[in-house]
Formats: C-alpha cells, sequence, structure tokens
C-alpha cells in the first residue's frame, strides 16, 4: 500500500477541535448526512478520517 494512501484518523474530541459544535450536533449532522459518517474500529469506538474532515472543511470555505 503506498504511504500516500494511508489515512490519519480522528477521535470525536479532536473532530470537535477543527469543527466546534456540541456532540449533540456532531451526531445529529452525521446522522442527517451533513457531516461524515463515522469509521467503529471496535464496538465502543468510533472515528473519522481526517480526509473526510479536511473535505467537510474545504466546503466551508467556498
Amino acid at each position: 500500500m503506498p504511504y500516500n494512501s494511508i489515512d490519519n484518523f480522528l477521535r470525536l474530541k479532536d473532530v470537535l477541535k477543527i469543527y466546534p459544535v456540541s456532540k449533540s450536533t456532531w451526531w445529529a449532522g452525521v446522522k442527517s448526512g451533513k457531516f461524515p459518517a463515522g469509521v467503529k474500529l471496535s464496538e465502543r469506538t468510533t472515528a473519522w478520517r481526517l480526509s473526510d474532515i479536511k473535505k467537510l472543511m474545504e466546503g466551508l470555505e467556498s
């Protein structure tokens, strides 16, 4: 696998530092499709791809 195809993952607390909304607002946005869906790393652990968060932020700048 080429190095540039490796994606970093962020936990919710780190996502919310970049995109400052409340947890409930974030989860409502995920449910509605406004925010990217997370990736289940385990039964109780969800993380988001850094590339998805960057795309979300780029959409705000447009």
